[in-house]
């Protein structure tokens, strides 16, 4: 199934390229309307996108429906000193409007302005940073608020040359698809029938149709592993879960491994779909990852609930 032209996910405008964005330079100031990729001519006030139809079955390869979107940005810098402002200014300038409006409150806690203070410091003691930059926060722009359907928790990002770029399990064209991912693509074969194992491991698709993919450690030092969990990125996702409970419904949580798992408490299980697995790592993948039917059992939960299902196989025609 072709799909159709979609901008690149970067906090560009229309007047020309994104400038390279740091944690200490800003970002053009108008929001690249990423939601309305399918629909151009959408104003910023009201937006909503189309489903498709595929062979009587009902499944998506656009973003949800969301009418009524206020794509207005709060100033999250606004009466903050002028430290504070320098150290957010990333947050204020790539973030999706509907993030950031939820999250807004996050920001300015300690543990956040910590996290942000030595994410400074790594810069100005020359460490290369994964994803880059600009990237950080794409999970949000590919996965507004409104839209979010399936929730898939990381760990680490990628920590190798050109590989992470904000969503979690997911690598750029044409870097080959990780062990991790390619285990989850063993398990659409047998969970999905007609999925095709794509040549490449780049889900934007999957985002596009409010699968939300995002790391619980948001950053990583280049070629070394976990060097910045604990952080405070963790606080973080607690809050983006708590804010999806709270504020969306009937969403699959697929919850892979005990650290994605932990964060299952926060998530309202009266409206939501809480399925848990081990890990698609090589390490705990065959001690049930094969078996769980996650995906199917995903689209059943989310068309009983009037939903469309996810198009899964939307990679193969990824042409992005």
């Amino acid at each position: 199934m072709a799909m159709n032209k979609r901008p690149a996910d970067s906090p560009a405008t229309k007047d020309g390229p994104a400038k390279k964005t740091t944690s200490s330079a800003s970002a053009p100031k108008q929001q690249s309307s990423l939601l309305a990729w399918a629909k151009p001519k959408a104003t910023v006030a009201a937006i909503t996108t189309n489903s498709t139809t595929t062979n009587g079955d009902k499944t998506s390869s656009e973003p949800v429906s969301a009418p009524l979107i206020l794509r207005a940005k709060p100033d999250i810098l606004k009466g903050l000193s002028d430290e504070k402002r320098e150290l957010l200014r990333l947050e204020q300038d790539t973030i999706d409007a509907t993030w950031l409006r939820a999250l807004q409150s996050e920001f300015t806690k300690p543990y956040f302005i910590e996290l942000k203070k030595f994410l400074k410091q790594e810069v100005l003691n020359k460490q290369q940073i994964f994803p880059p930059t600009p990237d950080i926060y794409s999970w949000s722009r590919f996965t507004p608020l409104p839209t979010v359907r399936v929730v898939i928790l990381g760990q680490d990002p990628y920590h190798d040359d050109n590989q992470a770029h904000g969503l979690c399990f997911s690598v750029k064209k044409p870097v080959r698809p990780p062990p991790s991912l390619k285990n989850m693509f063993k398990l659409l074969e047998t969970d999905c029938p007609g999925f095709v194992t794509p040549n490449h491991g780049y889900l934007e698709s999957w985002a596009r149709q409010g699968v939300l993919m995002v790391n619980a450690a948001m950053t990583v030092r280049a070629h070394n592993a976990n060097s910045h969990k604990g952080k405070g990125w963790e606080k973080l996702l607690d809050a983006v879960v708590k804010t999806i409970s709270d504020q969306r419904k009937n969403v699959v949580f697929l919850l892979w491994g005990k650290d994605a798992q932990n964060r299952g408490t926060l998530v309202d299980k009266k409206k939501h779909l809480v399925l848990q697995s081990v890990h698609p790592s090589p390490l705990s993948a065959h001690r049930g990852f094969f078996d769980c039917a996650h995906f199917s059992k995903a689209n059943k939960y989310l068309e009983e609930n009037g939903q469309p299902s996810i198009n899964w196989n939307s990679l193969v025609d990824d042409r992005s």
